[in-house]
């Protein structure tokens, strides 16, 4: 490394020698004038070269594309050297020094010098020696270890522009938009965290307690996860802050806290008195069956250190779960492994240093170095330093004026960045975002006194049981279906997965709020002068609680003052007041509700209905010709005559049966036409299109036929209920009163979403004020309708049947119980519910309490209604024909009305067509003829007139029959 101000042989110029000793005494002849002119231009000609040549090596004012390589260029590291991290990272890094400096291909003649300081543990010193460095023309600091240390001296590397390459700060607020000269050479936390929060998710657990050490590695840690939880909708419960030098006090009084808390997912991020956390927590039992304890990656990193551990102090942590930074196998891997043991040999008398993932990246830091400054010099960089008007400190002795800046140290940061090469972790390079490219983990079980591999965590595609190499070359699939780990060992030596979670251990008794009801008493009621309540809500809940592996204290206490139904919108509310921990009874699942709380399972369906009053109609006089409608009727009639019209052109020619006089000819068209829809045509068809004709309008007959008769059968034989009341359009059509259930969702639901005025709405209590509303109508002081929640109608309609409901289910809705936002238990229950309705006790339960008479309405819709005479009355005419002609003949005195009738009308029967149509003109005439003379005689006269008319046409009749 060559300073600016120097000569050709690197001496400061004060040694330059003077112009005036190359100012030789000569004559003033010509000769002498020649000699002394060239000799003046020599010694001008060295000084130019002079400074062309502390110019060219210094890079300034020159245009030369190569530089000459240094013999030695320096470079600084920082850790805690008797740390275990430091210990193993001293060893790689020399061995790594050693490989570069003995490779003539790397840096082709320069080697690299490294000078290691001792920051003891101590972020002062460590900011102390990384100021030294920058007084010793250090190009690049290996480290620091820690993160607070990080912290300060990357803000002093930005100033001199010297890159600080870490192998261990995994601090994922170090960003480059703020420390841009900090290069993380290992993966960030923020994948670790990742990594965490998917098998967090992948167990189906929702909230965990992090105990982590409360500085900057720690807190940033456990922010970083926090956020990666609520990506897949799980949470930090609780954070559990340690100090980095905790006794043994500290710990358990934090470890004690933690096990009165709810969850018993515990994420421990702590690389300091680690031992005494897991040590305590065995001593608190809560190592045991139900716990999970999950460790960040410094864990498997120390075990890997010091393994073989005593066994007692592995069956502390015997089901723990840790992270290991992966690092693919490969033969360049191997063969640093087997070279390990001797690079050790050395070791203080601690014990053998095992190889773990903090040596492997501390080696490839050396190696991507080494390529950078390369890179850095086929570039034509140039290692040289200026001074900083703003170090300069007047009257001060902290001699900062000996700092200097890299001039070209942005150069040598970019090729580390753009540097890609294959090192003992695997590929080795640097994504956009800076992080260290394929981002990967195992996930580890402590099994025993070992460890044991379960599967893989890789940004790419998450978790699986195949190395993540194997899947770079596939489609990347996150679904959870592909998601995969083996089998783990939990605490307590369980293969079972623990819950995740357990109610606080403080003697609290979960308080459950239920709505104390005033109708409809058999969902949920409370028993008077006691505080239990009965019902069918309470029952399933009993029920679905007793499934549970787990017992669940609980108190059951009541809402609303017992004069009105309480609004269950209210009751969800005070869940997310901390009032009530669940609510439990007739609460329907709705939109506004589920955004305050979790619900359950729906354990019944309940959606609004509207109910009205409803008349039976029974079939009437006239119900044949119900089953088609006007059109089907005309249009039925046109194509009887069209067919008719049809088979007789094509048969007309050829048959005798389609011959003969035009008006015998039109009544055989209309007589054939119409007799086919009995199949009792008697005319043959001959022509082959005629036949072809009649097959296929025998077939539209057949269903013409088959569909009025099942349609007549329909109205004949099934009740038919009315009413002006059509559904809920009609109701919105009208102005007319609409009745609710006090407390019920119904009221906002007609309101807000269908658009009813507020004062068309009629609260209603109780059942019998919702049967009176319905008796007395809009009119009479009552409501047209009553909207409520099928549930309750079905109910409502066992015990009054005059009611029905009217049109269909408008909303789809269930009720079910609710839960703090994230509540393990909500999941649970909903589990229990489901094998409730697989195994028919919620029927049985719904049978209980709701099945309380047959008369429903759906039941009553399906009534047979029996049929009269009178439905049938229309069909017979004769009987219609007697009736008009003999209603008012007399019968003989002595004989009975019935059998006086009887006699008549088989007279009547056995009359021929003709004489019964003479004798009916007869009647009109004399019937007219009596009424013109009436109008000249008085209103006595013409009494007896009509009188004795009367009789002599009784005694013509008789005579005649």
């Amino acid at each position: 490394m060559v300073k600016k101000d120097c000569d050709l042989w690197g001496h400061p110029h004060q040694h330059l020698l003077p112009l005036k000793w190359f100012q030789l005494p000569l004559s003033h002849s010509f000769f002498s004038k020649a000699i002394q002119y060239i000799m003046n231009n020599i010694v001008w000609y060295l000084v130019l070269m002079v400074l062309h040549n502390c110019l060219a090596s210094t890079g300034v004012g020159t245009n030369v594309s190569s530089s000459v390589r240094p013999s030695i260029v320096n470079i600084g590291a920082i850790f805690s050297l008797n740390s275990l991290i430091g210990r193993v990272a001293k060893v790689a890094i020399e061995a790594a020094i050693e490989d570069v400096n003995s490779d003539p291909s790397v840096l082709r003649g320069t080697k690299l010098k490294i000078t290691m300081q001792d920051s003891n543990y101590s972020g002062f010193l460590g900011i102390i020696e990384a100021l030294r460095f920058m007084e010793k023309d250090t190009v690049a600091i290996i480290g620091p270890q820690n993160a607070a240390t990080a912290h300060v001296i990357a803000h002093i590397a930005n100033e001199l522009q010297t890159p600080m390459l870490s192998f261990s700060v995994a601090d994922p607020t170090l960003t480059p938009l703020q420390f841009p000269f900090f290069v993380r050479t290992t993966q960030s936390d923020e994948f670790q965290m990742a990594a965490i929060a998917e098998m967090v998710d992948y167990y189906g657990w929702r909230e965990v307690i992090a105990i982590y050490v409360d500085d900057d590695h720690g807190r940033n840690g456990i922010m970083a996860l926090g956020d990666k939880l609520v990506e897949k909708r799980c949470k930090i419960s609780y954070k559990a802050p340690l100090v980095s030098d905790a006794s043994r006090d500290n710990i358990t009084d934090l470890l004690v806290k933690v096990a009165l808390s709810e969850s018993r997912i515990i994420v421990v991020h702590v690389y300091v008195g680690w031992e005494q956390v897991f040590d305590v927590a065995e001593r608190l039992g809560m190592m045991g069956t139900g716990y999970v304890w999950i460790a960040s990656n410094w864990l498997s990193n120390t075990l890997d250190i010091n393994s073989p551990l005593p066994a007692d102090f592995m069956a502390n942590m015997e089901g723990v779960l840790t992270l290991r930074t992966y690092t693919p196998d490969s033969k360049q891997k191997r063969k640093f492994v087997s070279r390990w043991s001797n690079l050790t040999k050395g070791t203080p008398a601690t014990g053998p240093l095992g190889l773990n993932t903090y040596s492997l990246f501390a080696y490839d830091t050396v190696w991507l170095l080494a390529h950078a400054i390369d890179a850095f010099f086929n570039q034509g960089g140039k290692i040289t330093y200026s001074n900083d008007s703003r170090l300069m400190v007047q009257r001060s002795n902290l001699n900062l004026d000996a700092m200097s800046i890299f001039d070209e140290g942005n150069l040598l940061l970019q090729n580390i960045l753009k540097t890609n090469m294959t090192g003992l972790t695997g590929p080795f390079g640097f994504t956009p975002e800076r992080n260290l490219i394929r981002p990967a983990y195992e996930i580890i079980n402590v099994v025993g006194t070992g460890m044991r591999r379960i599967g893989y965590w890789c940004n790419y595609s998450g978790l699986s049981v195949f190395p993540p190499e194997t899947l770079y070359n596939k489609p990347a699939n996150r679904s959870s279906s592909n998601q995969k780990l083996y089998d783990a060992v939990w605490p307590g030596q369980t293969t079972k997965k623990p819950r995740g979670w357990v109610f606080p251990n403080n003697g609290r008794h979960l308080i459950i709020g239920v709505p104390n009801r005033v109708s409809y008493r058999e969902f949920v009621s409370l028993v008077e002068g006691t505080d239990q309540f009965t019902g069918y809500c309470i029952d399933v809940f009993t029920s679905a609680l007793n499934m549970l592996p787990y017992a669940v204290p609980y108190k059951l206490m009541p809402f609303g003052d017992g004069l009105k139904n309480p609004s269950c919108t209210d009751l969800v509310h005070l869940i997310t007041t901390g009032v009530f921990d669940a609510a439990i009874g007739d609460i329907a699942i709705i939109t506004n509700r589920t955004r305050m709380a979790d619900f359950t399972q729906p354990y019944i369906e309940s959606g609004l209905v509207v109910v009205a009053p409803v008349r039976k109609r029974n079939s009437s006089a006239w119900a044949f010709f119900k089953p088609f409608t006007r059109e089907m009727w005309i249009t039925t009639a046109l194509f009887f005559l069209v067919i008719g019209a049809v088979v007789w052109i094509l048969e007309h020619r050829l048959n005798d049966d389609f011959r003969g006089p035009p008006r015998k000819q039109v009544v055989t068209i209309l007589w054939f036409s119409f007799s086919t829809m009995f199949f009792s045509h008697r005319e043959n068809t001959v022509s082959t299109l005629g036949r072809l004709v009649l097959i296929i309008w025998l077939f539209v007959v057949l269903i013409i036929n088959s569909s009025y008769t099942a349609s007549l059968t329909s109205i004949l034989t099934v009740q038919q209920l009315t009413s002006p009341i059509k559904g809920i359009e009609s109701l919105i059509e009208t102005s007319d009163p609409i009745g609710y259930q006090q407390g019920s969702f119904a009221r906002n639901y007609l309101i807000d979403e269908i658009g009813i005025q507020e004062s068309r709405l009629v609260p209603l209590n109780s059942a019998e004020d919702h049967a009176k509303a319905l008796r007395d109508g809009p009119h009479g002081g009552g409501v047209a309708a009553v909207v409520d929640e099928r549930a309750y109608i079905e109910l409502f309609l066992s015990a009054h049947c005059e009611f029905s409901i009217i049109g269909q289910e408008f909303t789809k809705a269930g009720w079910g119980f609710a839960f703090p936002r994230d509540s393990p238990l909500a999941v649970d229950m909903s589990t229990a519910i489901l094998k409730l309705s697989e195994n028919g006790d919620l029927q049985r339960i719904h049978d209980k309490w709701l099945m309380r008479s047959a008369c429903i309405s759906q039941g009553t819709k399906l009534e047979v209604d029996r049929l009269q005479l009178k439905s049938f009355w229309g069909l017979f005419v004769m009987v219609r024909q007697f009736s008009r002609l003999h209603k008012e003949e007399a019968q003989p005195s002595g004989r009975s009305l019935h059998s006086g009738r009887l006699q008549t009308f088989l007279s009547f029967a056995d009359e021929k067509e003709d004489e019964v149509k003479s004798r009916s003109k007869t009647r009109q005439s004399e019937s007219a003829s009596n009424r013109s003379t009436g109008q000249d005689e008085s209103m006595n006269g013409s009494k007896e007139s009509y009188a004795e008319s009367s009789s002599s046409r009784s005694h013509a009749n008789c005579n005649n029959a």
